[in-house]
């Protein structure tokens, strides 16, 4: 049951926040923005919805590692604050927008990806609630080689606003 809870609840989630980037990517491109390096973008979606699916399949009915799961309760929170920090800019996309500054408010005060700190950790830790070391493996592993090109393009494609 708990798995079936957990699943629901990051389901849902990342429902939602694809809906709410496909609203602010509009807006940031109807400001004059455009999207950086686009192409490894199918990958980072492609990953995520495997990781889910993976979960789905191998999650349920299994016994649960109360250490993991409360790690992952304890990203959400810190994935809401990233998110509130960036409002209206937060995209799941590298959208640019010209005479825009960096935000160097809450939680980007301390790191300058925070929002890949907290994925890190839910791909790691999910799994790992529920017993699968080699799905946190796999897709942790799977998750570096994305987040190494994306973080390239983002720092590149935002040096000029540094």
């Amino acid at each position: 049951m708990i798995a079936e809870l957990a699943l629901g609840y990051v389901t849902l989630a990342r429902l939602v926040e694809m809906a709410l980037a496909r609203r602010n990517t509009a807006r940031l491109l109807a400001k004059g923005g455009h999207e950086v390096a686009g192409g490894h973008y199918p990958l980072i979606i492609a990953m995520h919805v495997g990781w889910l699916a993976g979960l789905a399949w191998l999650a349920p009915g299994r016994a649960v590692t109360t250490g993991w799961l409360v790690l992952f309760v304890l990203l959400q929170p810190v994935r809401i604050w990233v998110m509130a920090a960036l409002g209206p800019r937060w995209t799941s996309r590298i959208i640019v927008v010209p005479g825009e500054t960096l935000v160097r408010s809450g939680p980007y005060r301390f790191m300058r990806h925070p929002n890949y700190a907290v994925v890190v950790g839910e791909v790691a830790s999910l799994p790992l609630a529920f017993g699968l070391p080699w799905m946190a493996f796999g897709f942790s592993i799977a998750n570096a080689v994305l987040l190494t090109i994306r973080i390239r393009a983002e720092d590149a494609a935002l040096r000029p606003l540094r």
